[in-house]
């Protein structure tokens, strides 16, 4: 779910809530050493997303939020900032060559691009793998599957 998230709508926070959990409160994100990632700088995105980014002719960033249930990644166009709300169920996260991730939902992806020296990247990378395997079942059930 792509959302405009510049305005304090209670019905979007009521959303996100629902979709991904509260936020983390503070002793939370100090036992976690923060639950935000650095500036990441967008090699591709999807054909949505790039045309929202296109309104201007800043270099494409985002960030990504982690939630309990999930993560937010933001971005910025024009004056308006939107976020991709994506709960663990549905990420996935494809590293390719050494200098890149890509994030998928359902027909969204982020292309990310991370350099040998962007160390603080891979490390939050690294922690949002670890916390989408905490979230994610060991034993699925498949209902009646055989």
């Amino acid at each position: 779910m792509l959302l405009n998230l510049s305005y304090n709508d209670k019905e979007i926070k009521r959303q996100i809530e629902a979709e991904l959990g509260k936020p983390f409160g503070l002793r939370e994100r100090i036992k976690m050493r923060g639950n935000g990632s650095p500036k990441l700088i967008l090699k591709e995105a999807s054909e949505e997303i790039t045309q929202l980014m296109a309104r201007d002719k800043n270099r494409n960033v985002c960030n990504i939020e982690m939630r309990p249930n999930g993560i937010i990644i933001g971005f910025r166009s024009k004056l308006e900032n939107y976020g991709l709300i994506v709960p663990y169920r549905k990420l996935v996260i494809f590293k390719g060559n050494s200098d890149e991730y890509t994030l998928y939902k359902d027909n969204h992806f982020f292309r990310i691009i991370a350099g040998k020296k962007d160390v603080a990247v891979h490390n939050f990378m690294k922690k949002l793998l670890e916390a989408k395997a905490a979230a994610t079942p060991q034993n699925p059930d498949f209902g009646d599957i055989a």
